[in-house]
């Protein structure tokens, strides 16, 4: 007699997804399968609008990370121009970029997925959250509403609002940088650093009591892509693709982000609204592959900094060889990020050249096709656009860093699932562990919409005809 074991809705994500264990006459787990529950269509909508509004209308995608998407919009558009922005004006990109990457990695860190590691896995829900971390642990609570503050204070100190920022444009940017705004920047980033520096130490101090959930937790053979420069280091905002194998093994590498169709291709399920990338060659489902800091770092010969490539040396020994294979090191690879995001943002400000004026390329529409790529936090993200002659956009295609993790996804919860859940008695630590696997990922689901507070769920395991057998609620 079949079984099915639905969670729903996954916590501490943003958005809203729902993860089903289908079970066997025995008890045994036979699939996994992580849903997202909701629709949003922006391909369709931005069908007819001019192109110089698609920076703006994508980053109505997400309320977390509107900045990447301003980013690779706004690529997409200088392609469309036919246009090499002025040097100041990518530096001042990079800077807002690897802001965002900041905050948004400390959110990820110290609110989603600190209460699972700090309180424990099988800890009461209603005290497992940023809230229980406060009370216990309230100079690491503190430190991480800072950073993250920190980071949303460089965003809008350049883009003039936190969240939705417009001084990103076609081009460059919309103005150049004051001596006001470059010292208020500075000023912040030695208190960042120090903190993130603190947590990342305290953080060493955790992985070895995580031996058995890192050793679970998404350690299956994938590729992983990423942008890197041409040098082959760590890459957030241009550079070339690369895609490395489980073994490390370089498999693509140099490849223009413009022939990025040559290696990802899209497939789509009938149990999610998320698509489901995967490398071409190796062809679906077997072209599985993850993007995001886990990836970034695999991928990297360096950093570039030099607090960040020690951290880097110190990941690369979690692994006695080749990539790193676990999801659960996400975790560790976003702290290695934010150091750098702050040692390169203080290197980016103080360059002679970050105050020019000359921070913006204009020109029309030399082109009809586009194409912007630029690392979100939670990795690739790519926008696609086709315009008319009246700069009109007639097709779009994002493929969201979220949805290049779709397929490691479903594997990583099939693989918690089988190593953690007791399908004849559930257990809240259980089905805490397969949510976790999900949130070492940071996906974003929820594009424009985002819930407050502790959401409901309700996990029921049902026999075949529907009875429940056993049931959980949380509030």
């Amino acid at each position: 007699m079949s079984r099915t074991i639905t969670i729903e809705p996954v916590t501490r994500i943003e958005g809203h997804a729902r993860i089903t264990l289908q079970l066997g006459a025995e008890g045994e787990l036979q699939d996994a399968l992580f849903h997202l529950t909701q629709f949003r269509g922006f391909e369709k909508f931005c069908e007819g609008r001019p192109y110089r509004e698609m920076p703006a209308l994508t980053a109505r995608t997400c309320g977390i990370c509107p900045v990447s998407h301003i980013l690779a919009a706004n690529k997409a558009c200088d392609h469309l121009l036919s246009v090499t922005i002025p040097p100041t004006a990518e530096k001042l990109r990079r800077i807002i970029n690897l802001a965002q990457l900041t905050q948004s990695h400390a959110l990820s860190f110290f609110h989603l997925s600190s209460p699972d590691l700090l309180l424990g896995w099988d800890a009461d829900p209603a005290t497992r959250n940023i809230f229980g971390v406060m009370r216990q642990y309230p100079e690491l609570a503190r430190d991480g509403i800072r950073l993250r503050q920190i980071g949303q204070t460089i965003i809008e100190t350049l883009g003039g609002k936190k969240i939705h920022p417009t001084w990103v444009v076609p081009g460059g940017v919309s103005e150049a940088l004051t001596q006001e705004k470059r010292t208020a920047m500075l000023k912040l980033l030695p208190e960042g650093l120090e903190i993130a520096r603190r947590t990342y130490d305290f953080f060493k101090t955790l992985v070895p009591k995580f031996k058995d959930e890192a050793s679970h937790f998404g350690t299956q053979d994938t590729l992983f892509l990423s942008l890197v420069t041409p040098e082959g280091n760590l890459e957030h905002y241009d550079g070339f693709l690369r895609l490395k194998d489980a073994r490390g093994r370089i498999v693509e590498d140099r490849v223009p982000t413009w022939e990025y169709q040559r290696l990802v291709g899209e497939a789509v399920e009938d149990f999610s609204y998320m698509k489901f990338p995967y490398y071409k060659p190796m062809g679906y489902p077997k072209g599985v592959y993850r993007v995001g800091p886990l990836a970034r770092l695999n991928n990297a010969n360096a950093c570039g900094t030099p607090y960040a490539d020690v951290a880097l040396a110190e990941f690369h020994m979690l692994q006695e060889s080749g990539p790193i294979a676990s999801s659960f090191h996400y975790h560790y690879a976003r702290l290695v990020e934010i150091i750098y995001a702050l040692e390169m943002m203080d290197r980016l400000l103080k360059d002679p050249d970050i105050m020019d004026q000359r921070v913006r390329a204009r020109a029309r529409s030399n082109r009809d096709e586009g194409i912007g790529v630029a690392e979100a936090p939670r990795g690739t993200l790519m926008h696609h656009y086709k315009i008319d002659d009246d700069g009109l956009i007639t097709w779009v295609n994002l493929i969201i860093a979220t949805g290049h993790n779709n397929l490691a996804m479903n594997a990583a919860i099939k693989q918690v699932a089988a190593a953690y859940v007791d399908a004849n008695h559930l257990q809240e630590g259980m089905l805490n562990r397969v949510e976790a696997v999900i949130r070492c990922f940071d996906p974003c689901l929820s594009c424009a919409s985002h819930a407050f507070g502790q959401m409901p769920m309700v996990i029921e395991l049902q026999d075949a005809a529907g009875r429940v057998v056993d049931s959980l609620c949380r509030h």
